[in-house]
């Protein structure tokens, strides 16, 4: 009995080390390769650069600037994908985005293309769809490469929470998923809606609209982040503070960094001290 004890530990250790995943390290000859947290060589330095990894798969590079070559390797340090893209991201959801020959696609993990190499510029996959573009102009795929929303966008921002962001000329608006137009192009710069509001710009001030369009705060913050669990950071002059979706102030506007809150806190700096907050701009 002891034996088999002595002998199912042994496995199940045997299964932890194996289940390590590698990170990159910086060599002598200034490339990378990959090891354990013990320190076990996976993989001899011999790439520009590696990505951590996702899901069992790391971006890496060979080659500086313009000579630039990526692929693609398993937590053995074995390449997968051979390096013969001129650009590449890290898989994301099973695909991952891959320039060649100057066209963009998306190959799956082993190397298959799923999106022809037929776009000029592409975007990831958000909520079903890609943003594409052909000569100049934007519209929106399919995970079947079928042409969802027509090329006929000078500019976009990928889908979130149903709308995407298109930009007619120099003027920044809103379409829904069918292409409808929601919001009419009227901003000179706008981000994605988050919990139910956008931030937009007019004339260099900041503030944010509903999903009618009609704006809930005001343009006079020189930078705002996403609402993030109720709670927007916002600027003005090189400082920054926190207003909940009524545009209430929540913290003086006084941190140097203030980043967008997650799990209940955010990460503050003031004076030269960082120190988290919680919503009601008390420290932790």
């Amino acid at each position: 009995m002891r034996s088999i004890l002595i002998f199912i530990n042994l496995l199940f250790s045997f299964s932890i080390l194996n289940a390590q995943i590698p990170t990159p390290y910086l060599g002598s000859n200034d490339l990378y390769g990959l090891k354990l947290e013990d320190g076990t060589i996976v993989l001899d330095p011999k790439y520009e650069y590696i990505n951590p990894f996702k899901n069992g798969i790391a971006l890496v590079k060979q080659g500086k600037l313009f000579d630039s070559i990526y692929g693609f390797v398993d937590t053995k340090g074995i390449e997968i994908i051979p390096l013969i893209y001129s650009a590449a991201w890290d898989f994301r959801n099973g695909l991952a985005k891959v320039q060649k020959n100057d066209k963009w696609g998306f190959i799956n993990n082993k190397n298959e293309p799923i999106i022809p190499f037929h776009y000029d510029e592409l975007e990831e996959f958000e909520e079903g769809l890609a943003g594409a573009s052909i000569n100049d102009k934007w519209g929106f795929i399919n995970i079947k490469n079928e042409t969802v929303i027509r090329f006929q966008y000078d500019g976009i921002l990928s889908f979130s929470e149903n709308y995407a962001s298109i930009r007619i000329a120099d003027k920044w608006g809103f379409i829904d998923k069918k292409g409808n137009l929601m919001i009419k192009p009227q901003f000179d710069m706008v981000d994605q809606f988050s919990e139910g509001l956008a931030a937009v710009a007019k004339n260099d001030k900041w503030g944010f609209i509903d999903k009618t369009g009609n704006l809930k705060i005001p343009f006079q913050y020189d930078l705002i982040s996403k609402s993030s669990e109720g709670l927007i950071a916002v600027r003005k002059n090189d400082l920054w503070g926190f207003i909940n979706q009524s545009g209430k102030q929540i913290t003086p506007i006084h941190f140097r960094i203030a980043e967008d809150f997650k799990d209940g806190k955010s990460l503050v700096e003031l004076n030269g001290k960082a120190y988290y907050i919680n919503k009601e701009g008390k420290k932790i």
